[in-house]
């Protein structure tokens, strides 16, 4: 069965990596060009929904949408620029928790990951809400009764693309985004060209109305109205973050790769963005039921393309819808990348369980990619896919986010040296963008607030909260174990004749997790339960690629460098266990290896080693607390457990010591002898 399951696994996600070779490394780093379509393609999409949700806000004052994309271009180079510092400043990555972190404090790198996360989860909705919108926009109007499980079937299959390897997910959507750039730009081009004659009087016209607006109205009204719907366009600007998040994807030289991937980002979107904005106040736009406002002007600016009495604009038309789907499609894939990041740096950090720090074989965070899936099906479920108000949840957490980057990046350039170069700029344009992105959050939170704003900073507030509780355990437990763990801190000693090992004599074999406590107390535990039983030692460890271990390229002297230190971390471990059992005349010896899934990794070295030791019997400590509840489970993976489920079924023996921390503690520590000078 367990043969099958390996097979159909192979056959859905790909064959496993290795991450120790150093191709299946760069398998999974991006060039700039493919950053741009994997990463930048959420900010590119946002010009499907940011500038219709801009231009519908400015009601019947529409001439002022001239001011509008002029603004959202500006505000899109700003917010690259202040990007491009972050990816200056954190070449491995985590964008705005690094950031916001480092910069300013913990509690406030907590508030950025938490909305980034928030952000992410959304993103996918967002994208998904919006593609099936575009798509249906094709359909007539009794098809839109279908939308919401169209959006379910698009979000499984993008999760499954992404369980199978990130550079795989991205490779497929290519084709997708370039015909969405390429038809969209030169329709744009066209739409423009088309109404030339009007674009020479546009400018002088908006003035005129402008002016007459003010006598009628008052600048306060025309500042109030124009803010409203620069704020509620907030969606224009998201994902450009996306980039800066990923940094440790790209390709070296990462930096340099970064701001490529941001600027082919920023002028993409302020173009696109821009030029659908121009082309809405060109072409006199007017909202329709059952189509998108994009969907409307197309559809206007194609209607008499007709060559050979052949329709050439209706296949045009569905061809450019098909291709903004399509982007939002490959958008929605941001989510799916840059979540299970963040949640990898702040697992890292003890604010969310260690899991979610954990590869798969594809060298993907599938725990993250499984969480950020089902989150989003959640919301998509409970918002029936309302586009409107997944747009105003999405915003906050975004400018609130870009909102704690920008000022960490202000304080940053204000402490920095004077002789910095450049510093007086980039402090400048940090503060710029600062004040840009602060007054988009707070305009959007006061005018939205009942409107589904609430939710956001609800579901934000409460997700810090849990992440409080999640900090507060781990220091609590890692507390503990560090104190046990220094009962059997090891000193230098001097090298001693290993006794040799008769594979036919009963043999003892103990997985060794990374707290040597809890190792130390199993093995001694043996010893006192089966005195002179066992005749051999053996000692396996696994030493785990993890989100953070696993950085491909971060060091680009010694690429090996992380992985080179994780084993040495093992190897040391299980020193400590060896030479404790030669000192006492036990024949022992440790063997280690490394694997992206301990449980993998333990069973197969458990598998081997029962071949080479036929009567033996394997031993791991698992912790008990005094209160197991849903909480320490879910906080604690349960290594050994799972192990034993494996064993057991592969015929192979395993006991489980039960181990309470309080037991440990109250232990004598008998390795007060093994650290006297007479072993130093």
């Amino acid at each position: 069965m367990s043969v099958l399951l390996t097979k159909l696994r192979t056959l859905l996600l790909g064959k496993s990596l290795n991450p120790t070779k150093p191709e299946a490394r760069r398998s999974m780093l991006l060039v700039a060009f493919l950053a741009w379509v994997g990463l930048g393609a959420d900010g590119l999409s946002s010009a499907c929904y940011g500038p219709e949700m801009a231009f519908l806000a400015l009601g019947q004052h529409s001439h002022l949408a001239l001011y509008l994309a002029a603004a959202i271009a500006l505000t899109v180079f700003v917010i690259a620029l202040g990007y491009n510092q972050v990816i200056e400043l954190f070449p491995s990555g985590g964008g705005g928790y690094k950031v916001a972190t480092q910069l300013i404090g913990p509690y406030a790198g907590l508030t950025s990951g938490v909305a980034l996360i928030v952000d992410y989860v959304l993103t996918v909705c967002v994208s998904i809400a919006s593609c099936v919108d575009a798509l249906f926009s094709l359909f007539p109007l009794e098809a839109q009764s279908h939308k919401l499980i169209t959006e379910i079937a698009l979000l499984v299959l993008l999760g499954f693309l992404n369980l199978r390897g990130i550079k795989e997910s991205i490779k497929i959507l290519i084709p997708i985004f370039l015909t969405f750039f390429i038809t969209h730009t030169l329709l744009i081009l066209y739409g423009i060209l088309k109404h030339s004659e009007r674009l020479t009087h546009l400018i002088p016209d908006t003035y005129h109305e402008t002016v007459n607006l003010n006598h009628e109205a008052g600048w306060m009204f025309i500042l109030a109205l124009f803010l409203r719907a620069y704020s509620l366009g907030g969606g224009t600007y998201t994902g450009i973050e996306a980039v800066s998040n990923n940094v440790n994807r790209l390709s070296p030289p990462r930096v340099t790769t970064g701001k490529w991937a941001m600027g082919y980002m920023a002028f993409s979107l302020s173009f696109i963005a821009g030029g659908i904005i121009l082309l809405y106040l060109l072409w006199d736009v007017v909202p329709t039921a059952g189509l998108t406002l994009n969907a409307v002007i197309f559809k206007t600016i194609m209607s008499n393309w007709i060559w050979h009495d052949i329709d050439i604009g209706s296949f045009l038309f569905l061809l450019i819808m098909a291709s903004e789907a399509g982007l939002l499609f490959v958008a929605a894939n941001t989510g799916y990348i840059g979540g299970p990041a963040v949640l990898s740096n702040m697992a890292s950090d003890s604010w969310f369980p260690a899991q979610f720090r954990h590869l798969s074989s594809r060298l993907v965070t599938q725990n993250g990619i499984i969480l950020i899936g089902i989150t989003a099906l959640l919301i998509l479920l409970w918002t029936r896919g309302h586009l409107q108000l997944l747009i105003i949840m999405y915003s906050i957490n975004v400018f609130l986010t870009f909102s704690l980057s920008l000022c960490g990046l202000s304080r940053h350039w204000f402490k920095a040296r004077k002789t910095e170069k450049n510093r007086i700029l980039k402090l400048c344009l940090s503060l710029f963008g600062l004040m840009l992105t602060s007054s988009i959050l707070i305009v959007t939170i006061f005018e939205k607030f009942e409107e589904g704003g609430w939710v956001t900073l609800l579901v934000t507030g409460l997700l810090i909260f849990t992440c409080l509780f999640i900090k507060r355990h781990y220091t609590r437990f890692n507390a503990a174990m560090k104190k046990i763990d220094t009962q059997f801190k090891q000193t230098d000693i001097q090298k001693i004749t290993p006794l040799p090992l008769d594979p036919h004599q009963p043999t003892a074999i103990f997985f060794v997790g990374e707290h040597v406590g809890i190792g130390m107390y199993s093995l001694k535990k043996v010893l006192k339960l089966f005195p002179n039983q066992y005749k051999n030692f053996v000692f396996l460890s696994v030493g785990e690629f993890n989100g953070q271990t696993y950085d491909p390229e971060a060091n680009q002297q010694d690429p090996e460098a992380d992985i080179k230190e994780m084993r040495t971390k093992v190897v040391r471990r299980l020193s400590y266990f060896v030479n404790y059992c030669r000192i006492r005349n036990l024949p022992a010896v440790d063997y280690q290896t490394s694997d992206v899934d301990v449980i993998d990794g333990l069973t197969r070295v458990a598998k081997l080693k029962s071949r080479l030791y036929p009567n033996c019997i394997f031993f791991a400590g698992t912790l008990i607390f005094e209160r197991e509840n849903w909480i320490n489970h879910s906080l604690h993976n349960h290594t050994a457990k799972l192990v034993q489920e494996r064993l057991q079924s592969e015929g192979m023996y395993m006991m489980l010591l039960p181990i309470r921390m309080a037991d440990i503690l109250k232990e004598e520590a008998e390795e007060a002898i093994y650290t006297r000078p007479h072993f130093k």
